[in-house]
């Protein structure tokens, strides 16, 4: 409750605490974390948007608790993120990493023997995730909400991506090819509101919109990604044949669209 007390006093304040799950196995607690947030980090996406990034690039699979449970001291946490301010207060370290241009945000040393803290380190001060914290946007803005800061890592100039280029260019055809257009080889077909790979590919954030699509709506309503999706909702089921990959599956189709040729639309793509 002091703890609690003393972060409002910040305004706007955001905290992030990576735990082990207890009781679990220590093969199992590498891959599993339980994630406290501030409620403004469900409220602008921010949570919605990052964690599935994390598990794709690790298959680390992260559950999400009560703020209030590390606020008080019941949590164990084993990584923070938060303001600046709040580990001044706190009288902790803190590695700075990005900021909305108000709020300075930093990361706590992971701690020894925790890999999954180290994993999740690891990765968002890397290239993938910063890029993936600096490609944020909020629903109701129309521009990235982050930047890093000079002590964290610039991303690299582009994207880098593994997997089976071949195996992505059938995958493209028989998971996406009902709706996009994936090139000459159906250009006849798809859907006239859906975007063609081609023009996507004219996207800056091109990377990011397909290594993420199954959150993007209409996707949720009928995708399944292998270890990393819920599971449908009994209640509604999907509107149409449902669409099941793998994170392997996703890796490959990015490979084969890195080397699709964007589409000369005679003009710079603008989009919200």
């Amino acid at each position: 409750m002091h703890i609690a007390v003393r972060l409002v006093s910040f305004g706007a304040w955001l905290i992030v605490a990576l735990t082990a799950g207890a009781g679990l196995a220590q093969e199992g607690g590498d891959r599993r974390l339980a994630l406290a947030s501030s409620p403004l980090l469900s409220q602008n996406g921010f949570l919605d948007y990052i964690l599935p990034r994390f598990s794709l690039k690790t298959r680390v699979r992260v559950s999400r608790q009560p703020l209030g449970d590390v606020a008080s001291g019941a949590g164990d946490a084993q990584l923070i993120l938060a303001p600046t301010d709040w580990f001044a207060a706190a009288g902790l370290p803190g590695r700075p990493v990005f900021t909305d241009g108000a709020v300075v945000f930093a990361l706590s040393a992971p701690p020894a023997g925790s890999a999954g803290a180290r994993r999740f380190a690891d990765w968002l001060l890397g290239d993938n995730g910063m890029r993936a914290v600096t490609a944020f946007i909020p629903a109701e803005s129309k521009e990235p909400l982050y930047r890093a800061v000079a002590a964290a890592p610039e991303p690299d100039a582009g994207p880098a991506i593994e997997g089976d280029r071949d195996a992505g260019a059938r995958l493209s055809l028989a998971l996406c090819g009902r709706c996009h257009v994936i090139g000459e080889i159906n250009r006849t077909k798809g859907l006239g509101s859906t975007p063609s790979f081609g023009m996507l590919r004219n996207l800056a954030n091109w990377e990011d919109r397909f290594r993420s699509f199954f959150v993007r709506n209409p996707h949720p309503a009928f995708t399944q990604i292998a270890e990393i999706t819920p599971p449908f909702d009994e209640a509604r089921p999907p509107p149409i044949a449902p669409l099941r990959m793998t994170i392997d599956d996703l890796d490959a189709i990015l490979a084969y669209v890195a080397e699709i040729p964007p589409a000369d639309l005679g003009a710079p793509v603008k989009h919200q």
